[in-house]
């Protein structure tokens, strides 16, 4: 996750190290004065940023200032006859924390060997899976932190440290990654939005954050991720697997700390042409690893879960998606007769989503809504938008996050005092 330029990046120099190994690994033939003749002029991209935005209501564990920071971000690009190598960094003053901060997004190579293999090594952000900011087969870590103060849509997606093999053949398409120390969402903590403290029993913020032991063990806290897909006629479909720890926090050790168990997911996916839109459906079935019987109350019970979505354009440069989504929590009885809290999860999660976008004034202001409204839960989730780009190179964005629901332990209902409105103003080069 980011961190303070103060206090190093460790993520980003492993992943620098990396690439620069293999790139020295390369350059035994290559010592000559034509090495760096080798490399393509390098494109350097990226934008300033300034953005600003701030609770609705007041929250008694939060400071007003929902998000408060300029930002720089960088990315510079260049390849050679055998490889490409791209790094993109973020840097940035945090003024809700007061700190200056630093984020290695992407620092990879990427080699083609044959015409079947591609091999993508380093930091990089990965995704897969049919779902519209709904994910059920796509372990790779998400910053939620970021999605719910406001900041670009973007940083949703988290990077990791990882391989990416894919192989291409006539009947099947495979992709694997391996991310040799486990990579966890960046989750809710109280640091800049307050959430439901089970172990306290009310909400709780800044004044407590979430205490937690994640897996940081080489090697040995590993993950390991990979697709089989291929198209028939015009339809993708697909089969994942997962082996690796719950994405958030899954359990509560002995000590009250709050820990990743071990998970392994099986799903599919299937997706085309439907009705004069694309239709999509997706399942997963989340084996916990360390409570197969479900009756350790304080680890998750396995679950299955479910996805079936529709997007059509709605009429020119109107597009829209609907989805229904559904969490079955597997061994109900078992988790009920052993729970003690006042609080139990309901046996079905049901979901219903919505994506908006209209582009207008020849496509320079764009009007969005992404929409989650949970009928078993009694809560929703709002992120109205307005973008316009008043040149090539500036943009303006003014949005919400608005958060409604009945109780205080639901996935939304939780954040309900952290409702915000934010603007942000982009020059990009």
């Amino acid at each position: 996750m980011d961190v303070p330029v103060w206090a190093g990046t460790r993520q980003g120099v492993v992943s620098c190290l990396a690439l620069a190994a293999l790139m020295l690994a390369f350059a035994g033939d290559c010592l000559g004065a034509s090495f760096w003749d080798r490399f393509s002029t390098p494109e350097v991209h990226g934008f300033l940023e300034v953005r600003a935005g701030c609770r609705t209501q007041p929250d008694p564990y939060e400071r007003d200032a929902s998000v408060l920071e300029t930002r720089l971000q960088a990315e510079v690009s260049t390849r050679t006859s055998w490889a490409q190598f791209k790094y993109k960094g973020d840097v940035w003053y945090d003024g809700v924390l007061e700190q200056a901060r630093y984020d290695t997004r992407e620092a990879w190579m990427f080699l083609r060997p044959a015409d079947f293999l591609d091999i993508k090594l380093g930091r990089q952000v990965l995704t897969w899976g049919t779902g519209d900011l709904v994910f059920l087969n796509d372990l790779f870590p998400k910053d939620w932190q970021s999605f719910f103060i406001g900041r670009d849509a973007e940083y949703l997606k988290a990077p990791c440290d990882s391989v990416k093999v894919s192989l291409f053949f006539d009947i099947l398409n495979v992709d694997f990654v391996f991310t040799p120390l486990f990579a966890s969402d960046r989750f809710i903590t109280g640091q800049y939005v307050s959430y439901w403290n089970g172990a306290l029993g009310r909400l709780a913020g800044n004044e407590s954050e979430l205490d937690f032991d994640k897996p940081d063990r080489w090697f040995t806290d590993a993950e390991y991720a990979a697709r089989l897909y291929r198209t028939v006629g015009a339809y993708e479909l697909a089969l994942y697997g997962y082996f690796g720890f719950w994405k958030n926090p899954g359990g509560i050790a002995a000590s009250g700390e709050y820990i990743f168990p071990r998970l392994h997911v099986y799903g599919a996916s299937a997706r085309g042409p439907v009705a004069g839109g694309i239709g999509n459906i997706e399942l997963a079935y989340y084996d916990s690893i360390e409570d197969p019987d479900g009756r350790d109350p304080n680890i998750n019970n396995s679950e299955m879960r479910y996805l079936v979505g529709f997007a059509r354009e709605i009429c020119r440069d109107f597009n829209g998606s609907v989805q229904y989504y559904v969490e079955q929590l597997l061994r109900y009885q078992d988790y009920r007769a052993t729970f003690e809290g006042d609080h139990p999860r309901d046996e079905l999660r049901h979901v219903l989503t919505l994506q908006l976008t209209k582009l207008l004034m020849n496509q320079n202001l764009e009007l969005s809504l992404a929409g989650y409204w949970s009928p078993s839960d009694h809560d929703a989730y709002l992120r109205p938008k307005i973008l316009y780009k008043w040149t090539d190179h500036i943009r303006q964005e003014v949005g919400a996050n608005i958060f409604l629901g009945q109780r205080d332990d639901t996935m939304f209902g939780q954040y309900k005092a952290d409702t915000n409105i934010y603007m942000a103003l982009r020059y990009s080069f």
